[in-house]
């Protein structure tokens, strides 16, 4: 087993469609795997699968190890690119040691791991009993990991491959929610004499929404409703206003269709040039390719009537977002945080927004969730709350991590950081099912993900399979 092993079956891997949700191929991929390789292997019926390899002859008396990944991805694309995820295969290349996909996601988010999993399980390494585990539908809210049942699998002792620093050690976790705003309204005539202009903001970086979130990175959504509530003495009417993707994503691009008469509009021209130009400066060092455009589109038939116009753009300027508080036991650990990702228009009268809690502490994401809720509601919205899920709380005596941080002191000659860290693993449902189980989480070191251009460090690779491989080969009782 080796890294060109692993990078060899994720290429495979890359071309297979397996957005969160839509993760039937990847499941038939790694049962015809386990089948090739004449390895039992069961899949539940939501889809996620476990493949069992037994112990080598002699390693009868070692413990079972699950190692576990998730089989789905965030596709995230930029705009103007013709990638469709559910046929076409993602396109990456290798400059200066970063395995890249610069126009869309990459999925080594989980999809590495995923491939060193199949490659221990392909292995002529004497290992005791393996069960290589891989859930669905992580990253759109850890439906696989809720849904597994007892017995699913059978070891206690737990290796999730789904982080991304490499020389970094994961014991615990953030727990999250999602919340969700409707609003509603009865669509008006455009006024007559007036001209359609689509105004937009685009080339945030945008990242995790809960790993980048303390990085300080432009929130389109947040930065257009800014500029649309300081024109909000002007005469023109809004007709959409839609921004961001998923949940769990930075909104990187925004835009919004007004009508208004030609003079308004100039003004508000030369208004938002002005705009663009502050917050590029805002942004010169986290978003360096921030821009925005203003022009003239295709006139509407409808638009929002002037009172819901001035209350959605009141709330999304005033919603929370961002860091909400930091961790008194972790220096540098984002306890609490919530992520506006996204507006669209789920039909004609009805706007959805999408936000999303994460916290260490179960009552400060649940007051996280509260607090957005109340902007929500004082707007006239319609809240709801989706997909709870429990944090992972450190266990500094495990003896899996005392094992890890011996392995690697051996193989680098250093120390790995032990953190928790502010994103949801699916460790924390785990132990609501298998109570007894001893955890940790590695991964080689990935950068941009949920976002165009994530990129997977090949030096860190090879020292997260040589990590990976030492400690199943070492591993006793």
């Amino acid at each position: 087993m080796d890294s060109k092993q692993v990078l060899s079956i994720f290429d495979e891997i890359t071309k297979i469609p397996r957005e969160s949700g839509h993760e039937e191929l990847i499941t038939s991929y790694l049962l015809d795997y386990a089948k090739r390789l004449g390895l039992e292997a069961k899949s539940d019926e939501i889809g996620n699968v476990v493949i069992i390899k037994e112990a080598a002859p002699g390693m009868e008396n070692r413990p079972t190890i699950v190692l576990q990944s998730h089989s789905d991805m965030v596709c995230e694309k930029n705009e103007g690119v013709e990638h469709d995820f559910s046929k076409d295969p993602i396109r990456y290349e290798i400059e200066n040691g970063w395995l890249i996909a610069k126009d869309t996601t990459l999925g080594a988010d989980c999809g590495i791991g995923v491939a060193a999993q199949l490659a221990v399980l392909e292995s002529d390494m004497k290992l005791g009993r393996i069960e290589a585990l891989f859930t669905v539908s992580e990253e759109t809210g850890l439906y696989g990991a809720k849904a597994l049942k007892p017995g699913f699998i059978t070891g206690n002792i737990l290796i999730n491959l789904d982080s991304e620093d490499e020389g970094e050690l994961f014991v615990g976790c953030a727990g999250g929610e999602d919340t969700t705003a409707r609003m509603s309204y009865v669509p008006v005539p455009v006024k007559e004499g007036r001209t359609a202009y689509s105004i937009k903001i685009a080339g945030g970086l945008g990242g995790h929404s809960g790993d980048d979130i303390d990085k300080g990175r432009a929130n389109a959504v947040r930065l257009l409703a800014r500029f649309l509530y300081q024109c909000s003495g002007e005469d023109f009417q809004l007709c959409s206003f839609l921004g961001g993707n998923k949940r769990n994503a930075i909104a990187r691009e925004a835009v919004a269709v007004i009508a208004a008469n030609e003079a308004v509009a100039g003004k508000m021209r030369g208004d938002f040039e002005a705009f663009v130009s502050d917050i590029r400066g805002e942004f010169a060092i986290t978003d360096p390719g921030l821009y925005g455009v203003f022009e003239q589109t295709a006139l509407p038939d409808e638009a929002m009537d002037c009172c819901f116009s001035r209350r959605l753009v009141g709330v999304l300027s005033a919603v929370a977002h961002g860091v909400l508080g930091m961790s008194a036991d972790i220096k540098g650990l984002v306890e609490t945080s919530t992520n506006l990702a996204s507006v669209k228009l789920e039909r004609p009268g009805l706007v959805r927004i999408g936000t999303s809690q994460r916290s260490s502490v179960t009552s400060e994401r649940r007051a996280a969730a509260d607090q957005v809720s109340a902007a929500f509601e004082l707007a006239g919205a319609v809240v709801t709350h989706e997909s709870e899920y429990p944090g992972w709380k450190p266990r500094m005596d495990s003896p899996l991590l005392k094992r890890c941080v011996a392995s690697y002191e051996k193989l680098f000659g250093k120390t790995p950081v032990v953190r928790a860290i502010h994103a949801g693993l699916e460790c924390g449902l785990f132990l609501d099912i298998y109570p007894n189980l001893d955890m940790i989480s590695f991964g080689p070191t990935l950068r941009g993900v949920h976002a165009p251009g994530e990129r997977l460090d090949l030096a860190s690779l090879d020292k997260f399979v040589a990590f990976l491989q030492d400690i199943l080969l070492n591993y006793e009782q």
